[in-house]
């Protein structure tokens, strides 16, 4: 007999879920020229060092992957400080907290949205980065890999920074000071992969610690942002 209200709040809590993943997707629709702030930003960046160490063959390979994480790290960092901001200045953490579903939940699919919107565009376009990079086509799988298993860690981290931040008025530099040395490991492992592959050792290490670090990311991080809400919010 208690399976039914069981399946019953389960199926109320995606229901719930969904609800926030679509209000959060149209309200970064509405605000898109915002959301391609992430993208543009890693674009020029990019596009910087060939211009500055110049074109000739085999000067960018090295560096190639190394630049990419920089830029994909530097332009996740553009959206944290108001991953959670606006809805303590207009009553929608209020709101998450009254809501039958969990709050580490809805975190989870504020952080989705936040990783859909900053990361996956920059997912998508990094073959291209890594060409006019030239790194190697036989190095683009391991690069490809890194990073979807590493921006996702990266988004995770920054929800619990932001969160720790979120009731601190102008906190500007400090979330980037705060997130910083969180993501020197990402970026290590990160860019370490493709390095080590380049150098003919095996890749497989690198990518299985930045596995291991998303799935312990996946369950503690939501739960830690949640947390620090909770504590913002009294």
């Amino acid at each position: 007999m208690s399976g039914g209200p069981i399946r019953a709040s389960r199926v109320g809590w995606r229901s719930v879920a969904r609800a926030q993943l679509r209000r959060d997707l149209a309200l970064v629709w509405a605000r898109r020229g915002d959301a391609l702030q992430p993208l543009l930003f890693a674009l020029m960046t990019a596009s910087l060092f060939p211009l500055a160490l110049g074109a000739e063959p085999g000067k960018l390979a090295p560096l190639a992957a190394g630049v990419l994480w920089v830029c994909v790290l530097l332009s996740g960092l553009l959206g944290l400080d108001a991953l959670f901001r606006s809805d303590t200045e207009d009553g929608g953490l209020e709101q998450m907290l009254l809501s039958p579903a969990p709050l580490a939940l809805l975190v989870g699919m504020r952080v989705l949205v936040h990783w859909l919107t900053t990361a996956l565009p920059l997912l998508l376009v990094a073959p291209l980065l890594a060409s006019m990079l030239q790194l190697p086509m036989t190095l683009l799988p391991i690069l490809m890999a890194s990073l979807a298993l590493g921006t996702p860690l990266l988004s995770l981290i920054g929800a619990v920074v932001a969160a720790l931040t979120v009731g601190v008025k102008r906190s500007g530099i400090l979330l980037p000071l705060l997130a910083l040395p969180l993501y020197v490991p990402v970026l290590v492992f990160g860019a370490g992969s493709v390095a080590a592959a380049a150098e003919g050792y095996d890749a497989l290490g690198a990518l299985m610690l930045l596995a291991g670090a998303l799935v312990l990311a996946l369950v503690l991080a939501p739960l830690a942002a949640a947390a620090a809400l909770r504590i913002a919010h009294t």
